[in-house]
């Protein structure tokens, strides 16, 4: 965001994996968020690349406002906890937005959730961009930090991957999921500053459950030519590879456990359902029999009492006693519809209980195809990633050697018209290149070098960037320290003992400033100076230029003038 996330469109950095976290976040705005079903995302369309050699280009360098990184992660939370909800659209689409696809039926094409980045999002770092992927995974569907982080890495460099391949994703997708893409927007640039509006973070669902490890389904992307881009790097994704295999046996064992619980089920249940069975064969011979009965008692009945030897007994007389016997009979029959309806119900019953035990049944049988789909793979990937060790031993080894020549420190230029540099250890013997810094935004004039560490001016003026202070450790070249003052763009950089000097922003002039080697300003200057002042250090004093070019003669400590 341009306020809240930082975001330089002049400066960039080449990163391969793992990022330093220097950037910032923004806040997203309201909507309600999509509803999750009984989904979980497809961790097979992500696992494509992970650390592969994928190169994104972030900001790097001193910002003016840094976020934590739970402020960060707060973005996809707040997304995610919509999606989890019932939302089927969360946050706002100028800034940061989910969209969660599912239609049915299902069919061997994807599902998916959308994470888009609108015109006002500010996120400039890939470190901070897959933080809020990560707060999402977590919210959306339970998933611990760790696997949302590993999630996080893939899906970004998959959708850079796939960025712009529409062909691809017509063929892996749903029409519902196509329907919230846009060719020359789909996926993610390599680009930081082609993020804003441009950027529609495809994240493939499987089964969406919150807390199922397989939400991601790992398997499409574990293809040949995903493996073989993750080889590209120096280390052969061994590192990743083995985390994703791990991840793929948990899923496994979880399958294997859902399948057999599913099977202890439908054990119990086929056991009741013959039970009943049995019970209502029982109850249905007793009704007929009850029915035969009264049958036999109703055709007795109708036949009267014996008659033979009473011919004299006239017609009138026998005709009655048939009479009152058929009028009797009925009152003998027993009323068996009651019966006959609940072993109807019954049955009905037992019958859409049978259906449910065959519908549990194929999900066991789906479970326990998992299970094994995943053990065959994990299986597979490791010894792939065995082979590769000696590859990945070999370089480490080398890279060791290298760390092991001692370099000299020195300032790489950025480009031919720019101040901006890149601090680098140099072999002095060959002149290679061993090291070099991710900070590519070093005022190439305002370095000073210590024993312990490197400090310079850094960072760039425009967009929302700053101009501070910065630390660097002598060996990794890393960034440790940032100072918290801002420091003209175009001020060398003096040091006198353990004391740094430089030109700072002073209203509409500039001060002379003093600060500690932690970074830190310890005095500034009440008098403005010249923009091209050079100062002369003398026992407790420091001569410098003022605005008029006069020189000022300053106390060193607190640069106030002293008193005549």
């Amino acid at each position: 965001m341009r306020s809240d996330l930082f975001r330089s469109k002049k400066r960039f950095h080449l990163l391969f994996g793992r990022f330093a976290f220097i950037c910032a976040a923004a806040f997203l705005g309201s909507a309600a968020l999509p509803r999750v079903h009984a989904l979980e995302v497809d961790r097979a369309e992500l696992e494509s690349s992970r650390n592969s050699s994928i190169v994104f280009i972030s900001y790097e360098g001193p910002h003016a406002r840094i976020e934590s990184r739970e402020d960060i992660r707060g973005i996809g939370v707040a997304l995610g906890t919509a999606i989890r909800a019932g939302a089927v659209r969360a946050g706002s689409a100028d800034r940061y937005f989910a969209v969660h696809s599912v239609a049915q039926p299902a069919n061997s094409k994807l599902d998916a959730d959308i994470v888009g980045l609108g015109v006002d999002a500010g996120v400039d770092h890939i470190r901070n961009l897959r933080l809020i992927l990560q707060g999402y995974l977590e919210a959306a569907y339970g998933y611990t930090a760790a696997d949302a982080a590993l999630l996080a890495e893939f899906t970004t460099v998959y959708n850079a991957v796939r960025r712009g391949d529409w062909e691809y994703f017509a063929s892996r997708y749903k029409d519902g999921v196509l329907s919230g893409l846009q060719k020359e927007k789909a996926g993610l640039s390599v680009r930081f500053d082609e993020w804003p509006g441009r950027a529609l973070i495809v994240i493939p669902l499987g089964e969406a459950r919150p807390g199922s490890l397989s939400a991601i389904d790992t398997s499409p992307l574990t293809e040949k030519k995903v493996i073989d881009e993750l080889r590209k790097d120096d280390s052969k994704g061994v590192e990743v590879r083995r985390d994703m295999v791990d991840l793929k046996e948990r899923e496994a064992d979880a399958a294997k456990q859902t399948a057999d619980l599913k099977r202890e089920a439908i054990a119990d249940e086929e056991a009741k359902i013959a039970a009943e069975k049995t019970a209502l064969a029982a109850e249905k011979d007793r009704i007929a029999a009850e029915e035969e009965k009264a049958s036999a008692a109703k055709a007795t009945a109708a036949a009267g009492p014996g008659t033979a030897g009473k011919a004299e007994t006239s017609t009138d007389a026998g005709a009655a006693g048939t009479a009152k016997s058929e009028a009797a009979a009925p009152s003998s029959v027993p009323d068996t519809t009651a019966a006959k309806t609940a072993v109807a119900e019954k049955e009905a019953e037992i019958a859409k209980r049978e259906a449910a035990v065959q519908e549990a049944r194929a999900e066991a049988s789906e479970s326990e195809a998992l299970a094994a789909k995943k053990t065959a793979e994990a299986k597979a990937e490791r010894t792939d990633i065995a082979k590769d060790q000696q590859a990945s031993i070999a370089a480490e080894t080398a890279a060791a050697a290298d760390q092991r020549i001692k370099g000299i420190a020195a300032l790489r230029m950025v480009a031919p018209d720019s101040p901006l540099a890149r601090l680098v250890l140099v072999d002095p013997a060959t002149g290679r290149e061993l090291k070099a810094s991710v900070l590519d935004t070093i005022r190439s004039r305002a370095v000073a070098f210590f024993a312990d560490r490197i400090i310079a001016v850094a960072g760039s003026a425009s967009g929302t960037g700053a101009v501070r202070l910065v630390s660097l450790d002598p060996v990794t070249l890393e960034m440790t320290g940032q100072g918290e003052n801002d420091v003209y763009a175009e001020s060398p950089l003096w040091a006198s003992g353990e004391d740094l000097f430089a030109l700072v922003p002073s209203g509409s002039t500039l001060a002379f400033a003093r600060f500690d080697l932690q970074l830190a300003r310890k005095a500034i200057s009440p008098m403005g100076v010249h923009p091209f002042a050079s100062p002369t250090f003398a026992e407790g004093a420091v001569a410098i230029q003022g605005i008029d070019g006069a020189v000022l003669i300053l106390n060193a400590g607190d640069l106030v003038a002293p008193k005549k």
